[in-house]
This record gives structure tokens, C-alpha cells and sequence, in this order.
């Protein structure tokens, strides 16, 4: 006999999904202020998106990061990027 989940699975309740697309904007502040950087996800190719509001210092360093890795994910509940898996022993 197959134990029954605690809860139903649903897509809210899915924490870790893959990056599929990235695209940053930028919005423009008052006249001599900074503007504002968004880094939006759109993770498991449409099924959950995130936008995020970020400093300019880490809009470059993750433009970085994101162009370079070939697998991202990004864990909802803790919005933290995890860049690639390595498998263990491997370097």
C-alpha cells in the first residue's frame, strides 16, 4: 500500500525550480537619483516566475554568473541561486 502525502502536490508547492530565462530591467529614478535594477526568473520553462529588486553591483555580478552556468536553480522559500551540480568527487 502507497502511504498518502501529507498534502496534495501542487506547483506552489514545488521550493526548488531550474532558471529557464533571466532578463534584467532597469528603471529610472528622479532626476540625479539611481534607478532601479529587477532581475526577473522564469523557472521550469513558465510554470512559477520571480522578480526580484537588486543594487547595480549585483546586477553585474549575477549577469556574470548567469551567463556562464549551464544549469541554475533557484530555491523560492529562501530566494537563493544555486549555480550548476557538481557530482561528488568531481571537481
Amino acid at each position: 500500500m502507497t502511504p498518502e502525502p501529507r498534502q496534495p502536490l501542487t506547483d506552489d508547492s514545488i521550493r526548488v525550480r531550474q532558471l529557464s530565462h533571466y532578463q534584467f530591467s532597469w528603471i529610472a529614478g528622479e532626476p540625479g537619483a539611481p534607478g532601479t535594477w529587477t532581475l526577473q526568473f522564469v523557472l521550469d520553462e513558465g510554470a512559477w516566475e520571480e522578480v526580484l529588486t537588486i543594487d547595480a553591483d549585483d546586477a553585474d555580478n549575477l549577469q556574470d554568473l548567469l551567463s556562464t552556468a549551464e544549469t541554475v536553480f533557484y530555491d523560492i522559500g529562501r530566494q537563493t541561486l544555486m549555480f550548476g551540480t557538481t557530482k561528488a568527487g568531481h571537481r
